[in-house]
């Protein structure tokens, strides 16, 4: 006969059911999931991205801008626009040279020095120990990452990490050297190895709920051999499974992000179910570890800044992949979450007003698609070849320290961030 509980026990139990309960639907509330068009948190609930990009996959491989301001402080910028997410990039080469000196990852002092030279690498490396104080020269870059995605964890903001690049630099051209499996400094092997080590080191960022396989595949053109052979859909397959695969090995809880090719500009064969060329498999959720999970997700770029119709520009959106989003129809094969990771614009007093900026600023949260804008830097230690660049597109301005735009933040961007997450 089982014992019957008194009624301070029931107490004892009703206050740890509740605390289990009250735990879960802490934020993140994660792992998230998705279920159709949607990506959920673990009590259900829809989640949309609404956030920006903080690149750190440039030369010096860790998060731009410390050397203006504090982590605290950029943090915070974010999170004044009420914005929940931010994609944070990094590249291979970070994970390589881990592997390359015994498992250990390098100095900031070194990093600096490496892609700054000794005399401005020194200075700049003094500048951003005086903004945050808590590295030192013997600091590494990954424990950076560790310090940016903690504070995103404070001040509860979505980290979706992405593998931007191989060869830390910046990016994308078709002639980088990093635009396609097997390119100059593309190594299937290291990328496959990079994701797996980021996925699992992941574990310790409580706001890791993704990761981004590779940023905006593209033809090698610098390389004939290579974009005959394997530039198309049926190579996309077989390296995107490979990547999802050792991502959910490592770190079964994240979202994975697929991107298309041309930059990561269309995704129409797998949302419509086509062959994918010059083969007959189509794509099916079920050919990935992480699929019937409910762990992938779709992600897409646009830079049509030029556009001059936006009825001409939501059809290209929805034809390029943001059909997925919609009730399934004779064309829809895959309904699957669609995110724009990549879009933006120059950041003065009218750009934001032109049918681009603007047509976005509508779509995106009427189709309720989650999105990135690029980019939160008002500058980069480096950028090809030239540092302390300047970034026109730069949500912040040169320093950091206000909006290089007010007038689009508080004309445009805080309402799109509010209706999309509404």
């Amino acid at each position: 006969m089982k014992p019957i509980l008194g009624v301070g026990a029931l107490l004892n139990l009703g206050a740890t059911v509740k605390g289990l309960v009250s735990s879960r639907a802490d934020w993140p509330n994660g792992p998230l999931v998705t279920s159709g068009r949607w990506i959920h948190d673990a009590s259900g609930n829809n989640v949309t991205y609404a956030g920006t990009n903080w690149p750190g996959h440039t030369d010096v491989m860790i998060p731009e801008g410390l050397q203006y301001q504090s982590i605290e402080t950029i943090v915070q910028k974010v999170k004044s626009l009420g914005m929940n997410a931010v994609r944070l990039t990094f590249a291979i080469q970070m994970i390589d040279e881990i592997y390359a000196n015994n498992g250990k990852d390098i100095t900031l002092e070194r990093a600096f020095v490496q892609a700054l030279g000794q005399t401005n690498g020194i200075k700049v490396l003094n500048q951003v120990l005086a903004n945050n104080p808590q590295f030192n020269t013997s600091t590494t870059r990954l424990q950076v990452f560790d310090a940016v995605a903690a504070e995103l964890n404070k001040q509860q903001i979505y980290i979706h990490l992405d593998n931007h690049i191989s060869k830390g630099m910046w990016c994308c051209s078709s002639t980088d050297g990093n635009s396609w499996w097997g390119d100059t400094y593309f190594s299937t092997e290291n990328w496959v190895r990079g994701l797996s080590y980021m996925a699992e080191h992941g574990k310790s960022w409580p706001a890791l709920t993704s990761i981004g396989l590779r940023n905006e595949p593209r033809e090698p053109t610098s390389n004939p051999a290579l974009a005959q052979s394997s530039y198309n859909w049926q190579s996309w397959y077989r390296y995107m499974r490979q990547g999802a695969d050792a991502v959910h090995g490592a770190n079964p809880d994240l979202l994975i992000f697929l991107s298309g090719l041309n930059f990561d500009t269309y995704l129409t064969p797998v949302v419509r179910g086509e062959p994918l060329a010059p083969g007959t498999d189509r794509f099916d959720v079920a050919d990935f570890a992480a699929g019937p999970a409910g762990k992938l997700v779709l992600e897409l770029h646009n830079y049509e800044t030029g556009a001059t119709s936006c009825d001409a520009l939501r059809a290209n959106l929805d034809r390029n992949g943001f059909e997925a989003l919609l009730s399934p129809d004779d064309a829809v094969a895959n309904v699957l979450p669609v995110v724009m990771t990549e879009f933006g614009f120059q950041m003065d007093d009218r750009t934001w007003r032109g049918v681009y900026a603007s047509c976005l600023a509508q779509y995106l949260p009427e189709r309720k698609a989650g999105w990135t804008i690029w980019v939160l830097a008002g500058s980069y230690y480096v950028r090809s070849g030239t540092q302390d660049y300047d970034e026109g597109w730069g949500l912040l301005n040169h320093d950091w320290s206000d909006w290089r735009s007010p007038g689009y933040v508080d004309g445009a961007l805080k309402a799109m961030v509010r209706e999309t997450l509404s």
